[in-house]
């Protein structure tokens, strides 16, 4: 139980404390531990002046998302019970720990250290502070609980857009030597601490009995995908709803990433023997623009959420991401345009899924342990960080040693993809109000017959 200035109690909000402070907290935690997208500046030169190969130089960043999935699992009770402060204090600790571990590791040319540094320690920071806003977010903002969780988890998707020009500035300024990159990461852990210790300071829970100004709860006999009940994340597991959403969630994820981590050699191969074939630098911007619209859409398509409701958004990002797909299929290199229009709404579906999955979580269980629901929701992406890219490079690599080139490297994964999004469609309309049997006792519970709907 935390205690002292970290303790929840400590953080309840004062009368008159202004809800839109709590956004800016959650953005100073998720803008910093974004900073995970932009791990691929690193690579070269950790790769030249420790002599790694590629895989081994992607090992710090692919312990660390394996490690965001199981401590947000196994934390978010912990989370929860302790308030987002403590989660916020515990994930600046241990991100800016995993930096400074990573500089020793690089002076003293012991990479074993970079992978426990950035990988292990730094990788429960991301965890924890993925989701150590949400629920304070979603009870702050109940009448937009989508647009809420969309301009922190945009931050995420954005963490790169920051990182990634400020650390090639400094490897420039200090180096690609052993000295340079250890004081770059260095810097990165303190000035990450400084940024993510505002969010520590400003974040604030709401009173027990507080809500928005003229806001009144949903009643129980409007929309019946949105209860006025709460669930624990103990119960929430044993659902059907919650699998659903776990095998949506990892479907739509499993989709955009095949596209986001393949994006430059993805479109380079398409285009290689076309009359107008693609450049390292265009491929580049491509990657870029990826980027900007996975960004994006975790704020524009959550945002939609609160007004068309959950289950169609994703009926959007799952039927039509599934149409993108097959536009990408059947066109294959005939154009550019069409090509990079279809992957940027991929994308954009991509981060709207992550920011859009707290609110419908809310909808179904309610705010009680939202958090810790939304970190074992979390596991989906685990998943799907390893299924999307293994999928794409597998079979890319396999057709690379048959003979093949161009498209042709691709199909199969394109398919592949849209047998996952039109799983996830139906998986989606499955989902239905959680039978009051899993509600908490004591609570405001649907009636029976809304549970059967």
């Amino acid at each position: 139980m935390a205690v002292g200035f970290l303790a929840r109690s400590r953080t309840v909000a004062p009368p008159g404390w202004s809800r839109w402070l709590i956004p800016p907290a959650a953005l100073s935690v998720h803008l910093s531990i974004g900073q995970a997208y932009a791990w691929s500046v690193f690579k070269p030169p950790l790769e030249k002046t420790l002599g790694l190969a590629g895989w081994q130089s992607a090992l710090p960043f692919q312990l660390a998302i394996v490690m965001l999935g199981l401590s947000a699992a196994f934390g978010g009770t912990l989370v929860e019970r302790n308030g987002p402060r403590w989660a916020m204090f515990v994930s600046m600790t241990c991100f800016s720990t995993g930096f400074f571990i990573s500089a020793l590791g690089v002076a003293t040319e012991q990479f074993w250290l970079v992978v426990l540094g950035y990988g292990l320690v730094g990788g429960v920071g991301l965890g924890i502070g993925y989701i150590s806003p949400v629920s304070t977010l979603i009870k702050w903002f109940p009448d937009r609980p989508g647009m809420a969780t969309g301009i922190a988890i945009m931050g995420f998707g954005g963490g790169a857009l920051i990182a990634s020009p400020w650390s090639n500035e400094m490897l420039e300024a200090f180096g690609v030597t052993t000295g340079g990159i250890a004081t770059t990461f260095a810097v990165h852990g303190v000035v990450y601490a400084v940024f993510m210790t505002l969010g520590v300071l400003l974040v604030r829970v709401p009173a027990d009995d507080w809500k928005p100004a003229g806001w009144k709860p949903p009643k129980p006999n409007g929309n019946r995908m949105i209860t006025t009940a709460n669930v624990s994340a103990r119960n929430a597991i044993r659902t059907p709803q919650f699998w659903l959403l776990w095998i949506i969630l990892c479907f739509n994820v499993t989709a955009g990433i095949g596209i986001l981590e393949k994006a430059s050699p993805m479109i380079s191969d398409f285009f290689r023997e076309t009359a107008t074939p693609v450049g390292a630098a265009a491929a580049a911007g491509f990657v870029a623009l990826l980027s900007l619209t996975n960004m994006l859409g975790r704020f524009v398509w959550s945002s939609t959420s609160d007004l068309v409701g959950r289950r169609n958004i994703y009926r959007l990002y799952l039927g039509v991401g599934a149409l993108m797909y097959l536009v990408i299929a059947l066109t294959t290199n005939s154009s550019k345009l069409v090509f990079v229009i279809c992957a940027l709404v991929i994308l954009s579906f991509y981060g709207g899924g992550f920011a859009t999955v707290p609110a419908y979580l809310k909808d179904l269980f309610g705010t009680y342990e939202v958090g810790a629901i939304h970190g074992r929701l979390l596991t989906a992406w685990s998943t799907a960080g390893v299924l999307g890219p293994l999928i794409v490079n597998a079979i890319a690599d396999a057709g690379t040693a048959a003979g093949r080139q161009g498209p042709a490297l691709y199909s199969t994964s394109l398919y592949i993809m849209i047998g996952l999004l039109v799983l996830g469609f139906v998986a989606n309309e499955l989902v239905r109000p959680v039978d009051p049997k899993y509600h908490e006792p004591g609570e405001s519970r649907q009636t029976k017959e809304e549970a059967s709907a």
